[in-house]
């Protein structure tokens, strides 16, 4: 009850934040940025406020991963890191779980988050609705910093690829997850089959919801990230040969690494730092993320691109009502 309370002060709150006009800032260029924001250099990120008193430095900071999973698994995942990122900036540093996507963008744009880790698909809503401006994405091996949509389907399924999908009850994550269901909405639909309409869309929430539910054959098939495909497989969650992958897609952007705008700017370039020197190979991160070698820088403006036409697209506005529609939960 008490939790149910919070998460209702907390919403209402936000949603105040949204309509109230002491909020908005007079400049010549935003975007599609919120009106408490300004872009001055076209990067389509909000710009670190030019007035000192309206920049920040905490003496916490709090970090939180998006919730593609159970949040608590983690927390001691990103235990080296978080060492690492407190000894470079000499701040304490607080773990945040954010169970949705959605309570992560309202706890930035609130101002009780300052560093996160923000899934692909919600990453635009960071951005425009809370000022988060990312910095850099897990680099895989091979240099890239990308994953792709994968449709899975349980072994032994006759579904060969999507055109089968019709008829079928197909498990999509959430609205406006970018792989587990704003892409997929555009890419099957050029493929000849529209979700919701040639077969039922049912919402897991999560991730990791919609491939144990394949695998246990709760659904028929699931659009999902490759990349939690992978990490779910290596914890030995469900073996290679239960599922199997029948479209996958070209390269998305990967969770990007960011911080809150109004952080000054000597903070910010200490936890772009911390990233960037992070020793990633000999942390408990190598191990969960096996295909990853570090963090690499990444320009928002580009690496987004497709993401962000693939949700214009879809319908997707970065607005109050667009953010309801990111809870997972």
């Amino acid at each position: 009850m008490l939790r149910a309370k919070i998460a209702s002060f907390c919403l209402l709150a936000f949603a105040m934040g949204f309509t109230g006009p002491a909020a908005a800032q007079e400049c010549a260029s935003r975007g599609t940025l919120d009106t408490r924001y300004c872009d001055a250099n076209g990067d389509l990120l909000a710009d670190t406020p030019t007035d000192p008193a309206r920049q920040k430095d905490p003496d916490t900071l709090v970090f939180s991963y998006t919730p593609v999973e159970d949040p608590a698994v983690y927390e001691n995942v990103f235990a080296d890191f978080l060492a690492h990122l407190s000894k470079v900036t000499g701040k304490r540093i607080r773990w945040f779980g954010a169970e949705s996507y959605a309570a992560q963008v309202e706890a930035m744009r609130s101002g009780r988050l300052h560093i996160a880790g923000v899934a692909s698909g919600p990453t635009p809503f960071a951005v425009n609705l809370a000022g988060f401006v990312p910095i850099v994405a897990m680099e895989r091996h091979d240099g890239s910093v990308g994953y792709t949509l994968q449709l899975i389907v349980p072994k032994g399924s006759p579904i060969q690829g999507i055109a089968d999908l019709k008829g079928k009850r197909v498990a999509h994550v959430a609205p406006s997850s970018n792989s587990g269901d704003t892409a997929p909405r555009i890419l099957f639909k050029d493929k000849g089959v529209v979700p919701g309409t040639d077969y039922e869309v049912m919402f897991s929430g999560k991730h990791d919801n919609s491939i144990m539910g394949v695998v246990n054959k709760d659904y028929d098939a699931a659009p999902v990230a490759s990349s939690v495909v992978e990490r779910m497989r290596d914890r030995g969650m469900f073996k290679p040969d239960d599922i199997r992958i029948v479209y996958e897609s070209a390269p998305f952007p990967r969770t990007a690494f960011g911080v809150a705008h109004d952080l000054k700017p000597e903070l910010q370039a200490k936890i772009r730092e911390a990233f960037l020197k992070f020793d990633f190979m000999k942390s408990a991160l190598a191990k969960e993320f096996k295909d990853s070698k570090g963090f690499k820088e990444l320009t928002y403006k580009d690496a987004w691109k497709d993401i962000i036409l693939i949700q214009r697209d879809s319908g997707v506005t970065y607005t109050q009502d667009g953010l309801s529609k990111l809870k997972g939960d």
